[in-house]
C-alpha cells in the first residue's frame, strides 16, 4: 500500500491555518493527504493571547510504529509548524521517509524579523538540522535568515538571491523559495531549483494581510508540483492563488482567522486539473 502524501503540522483549532488549510487544498486538488498532526492549539501563536497547546509527539511515535507494521509508506511529505516535542521526532524519524519523491519543509518559525511565540534559538538550530533532509525549502526572509545565522534587515533583491544560493548550498536543497519580501511596493519571491537559473516572482502589494498564507503559499506550492509544473510554475500559482483568496474574502473579516481560501479553490482546482 503505497499512499500519495503525508502532511505532518499543527491542528490550530480556530483560524484558517496549518492542517486547516493544507488538507482541504491539497485534498481538493486530487491528492491523497494523509495527516500526522504534531500538536493540537486552541488558536494559532499570531494574536490570540496564551494559546493551549497539547503537544503529540508521544502519539505520533505510535501512529508511525503501527503504519510500519502494516507496510505504509507515502510517496511524498510535506512538513509545517512542529514545535519542540515534534521538531526532535522527525529529526530521529526523517530519514524513514528517506524514499519519498519529495519531502518540503515550510520552517515555520518567524516572521518580521521575530520568532513565533514559545519558540527559541534551540529550535532553530534543530531546523537547520531537518532542513538537510528536506529537497524543497519554503522560507520566508526571516527564516531564510535564522537557518543561515544572518541577521535580519532590509536586504536588496541582489541579496536576497545570494541568500538563495546559500540555502541551497548549504543544505543540498533540490529547490527552494524564499517568500514575504516586500521591496518597492511588491511581494516577491525569490526561488532556486537544481543548476538553473535564480527566479523572482512579484506581485501587486495588496493592502490587506491575513495569518495562514504562508500555510497556504506551501500547500498550493506542492499541489502544482504535484500535478507537474516547475519550482515557478508552481510558485507563481501559489502566489495568485494568495492574491485571490484575500480579494474573496469579506472586508469585515479579522485578518487573524486568515484569507478565504475556499473562495479561490475552484480556481486552483481548475490549474491543477488542466496541467494533469
Amino acid at each position: 500500500m503505497k499512499e500519495k502524501l503525508l502532511i505532518s503540522q499543527d491542528l490550530s483549532c480556530l483560524g484558517q491555518v496549518s492542517l486547516s488549510v493544507a488538507l482541504p487544498i491539497l485534498g481538493a486538488c486530487g491528492y491523497q493527504p494523509d495527516i500526522l498532526p504534531t500538536a493540537i492549539l486552541s488558536t494559532h501563536t499570531g494574536g490570540f493571547g496564551n494559546n493551549t497547546f497539547l503537544a503529540l509527539d508521544n502519539e505520533m511515535s505510535r501512529t508511525v510504529a503501527h503504519w510500519q507494521d502494516e507496510k505504509i509508506s507515502f510517496a511524498n511529505l510535506y512538513l509545517g509548524y512542529l514545535g519542540k516535542g515534534a521538531i526532535d521526532f522527525w529529526i530521529e524519524h526523517l530519514s524513514d521517509f528517506r524514499n519519498s519523491n519529495v519531502i518540503l519543509l515550510d520552517p515555520a518559525m518567524a516572521d518580521s524579523g521575530k520568532l513565533y511565540s514559545g519558540l527559541d534559538l534551540e529550535y532553530v538550530i534543530k531546523m537547520r538540522e531537518l532542513a538537510r533532509q528536506a529537497t524543497i525549502l519554503t522560507p520566508n526572509l526571516t527564516e531564510a535568515c535564522l537557518l543561515l545565522n544572518k541577521e535580519y534587515r532590509n536586504f536588496s533583491i541582489n541579496e536576497i538571491k545570494e541568500i538563495a544560493v546559500e540555502l541551497k548550498e548549504k543544505f543540498k536543497l533540490d529547490g527552494l523559495v524564499i517568500t514575504g519580501i516586500f521591496l518597492e511596493n511588491k511581494v516577491k519571491m525569490v526561488g532556486l531549483v537544481n543548476d538553473s537559473e535564480i527566479f523572482v516572482i512579484e506581485n501587486e502589494k495588496i493592502a490587506r494581510s491575513f495569518f495562514g498564507t504562508g500555510d497556504m503559499f506551501a500547500s498550493s506550492l506542492l499541489a502544482g508540483i504535484l500535478a507537474g509544473y516547475s519550482l515557478k510554475e508552481s510558485a507563481q500559482i501559489a502566489g495568485d492563488f494568495i492574491k485571490l483568496a484575500i480579494k474573496k474574502t469579506d472586508l469585515r473579516q479579522d485578518k487573524r482567522l486568515g484569507p478565504n481560501y475556499a473562495g479561490a479553490l475552484s480556481w486552483l482546482m481548475n490549474k491543477v486539473e488542466g496541467k494533469r
